[in-house]
């Protein structure tokens, strides 16, 4: 069997709302808000989950770093 990636590919209500320190009701909001772009976008998603790329790089700029990809300058 094939082993699964351990990178987080998708966040929950729990994780959005500590995130963005709102309230697991808003998380909600944010998540079907998000998941309705990448649907007009032709993608699939997930309800009640979204894309962790895709959520940090519209509320934080762009995807987080792993450490191997960090600049250091």
């Amino acid at each position: 069997m094939e082993e699964v990636s351990l990178e987080k590919r998708t966040y929950g209500a729990d994780e959005v709302a500590r995130l963005l320190g709102v309230s697991k009701a808003y998380a909600y909001k944010v998540i079907r808000r998000l998941n309705a772009e990448l649907e007009s976008e032709g993608m699939l998603t997930i309800p009640g989950k979204v894309s962790a790329a895709y959520l940090e790089s519209r509320y934080f700029g762009e995807a987080k770093r792993s450490e191997g990809d960090a600049h250091v300058g």
